[in-house]
């Protein structure tokens, strides 16, 4: 859905995208099973109020193991998504995460993106272009990223690549 809150200043816009409520049903044969595979988020960050009482939710480190994410009840996690890649300049980083089924039971997480407007140029934001540091990225509109990472079906980063100038 989209929204009409929106995070301004003189040179970006950011808008409120999607609230979804995700429900994991896991009985003891999908115990090791994914519920949702190794992927980032497209967006540029996403809020996330994760179960309090459920394990699943696994990244990558910086060492690349995959490990789990610890809980504290009561509190969000935000994670970076594909666009604060091109957004900061290749300075931010987005963060790869899945959920595993790893205790019988119903699993339940609650999840914000922020996102750029769907049809409006995507490109670094000045306060990351530094002396001769041209922009990484060519400009792109989050629609047509969208489609990008779904007809490549490049879905955990890697979409990015094709988006840089060539050197």
């Amino acid at each position: 859905m989209a929204g009409s809150s929106r995070l301004d200043d003189d040179s970006v816009k950011f808008c409120l995208s999607h609230f979804r409520m995700n429900k994991y049903t896991i009985t003891q044969e999908n115990i090791g099973a994914s519920g949702l595979p190794m992927h980032t988020d497209a967006c540029l960050f996403t809020i996330l109020l994760d179960d309090e009482h459920f394990r699943g939710l696994e990244i990558i480190d910086p060492s690349g193991k995959i490990v789990d994410v610890d809980r504290f009840p009561g509190s969000f996690l935000v994670n970076l998504g594909d666009i604060a890649v091109p957004w900061s300049n290749g300075k931010m980083r987005y963060l790869k995460h899945q959920v595993i089924c790893k205790d019988v039971g119903i699993r339940m997480s609650i999840a914000t993106t922020i996102t750029p407007p769907i049809d409006e140029d995507m490109k670094a934001h000045q306060k990351f272009i530094e002396g001769d540091r041209p922009p990484e990225y060519v400009p792109f509109n989050y629609a047509e990223f969208r489609k990008l990472r779904a007809t490549t079906l490049m879905y955990a980063g890697e979409a990015l690549e094709l988006l840089r100038w060539k050197n």
